[in-house]
């Protein structure tokens, strides 16, 4: 059992920035490779970014490339997502994951993910 904690969600204008924190407890944080997804009203949940259990491989959707950046701190069981350059259509619930015994290091597969936080919400105003 893994459990995970999103916070850092918020209201941001356009153009603006937030940086999204994930704590995880009940494993080894090390050996868990993690991923961020988001989910806008109407919508289903898509992939965000994704980082290895080491924290050095990372993959990107092509929406948010170049724009946020996600990273894993194995010294504080926390991961995390900077968000540069806001967009209204960054605008969603924003959920951390974890792949408990990852056979690649990154996944961009919802159904990959064993263990799913709560969600923060994300709102990007025009």
């Amino acid at each position: 059992q893994v459990q995970l904690v999103e916070s850092g969600g918020g209201l941001v204008q356009a153009g603006g920035s937030l940086r999204l924190s994930c704590a995880a407890s009940g494993r080894p944080f090390s050996s868990l490779a993690m991923g961020w997804f988001r989910q806008a009203p109407g919508k289903e949940r898509e992939f965000v970014a994704a980082v290895s259990w080491s924290g050095r491989i990372t993959d990107y959707a092509d929406s948010v490339k170049g724009r946020f950046t996600i990273s894993k701190d194995n010294a504080k069981n926390a991961v995390y997502l900077q968000m540069k350059s806001l967009k209204p259509e960054d605008t969603a619930v924003y959920y951390c994951a974890v792949r408990v015994t990852p056979t690649m290091p990154t996944s961009n597969d919802a159904r990959r993910y064993d263990y799913w936080g709560q969600g923060t919400q994300v709102t990007v105003s025009a």
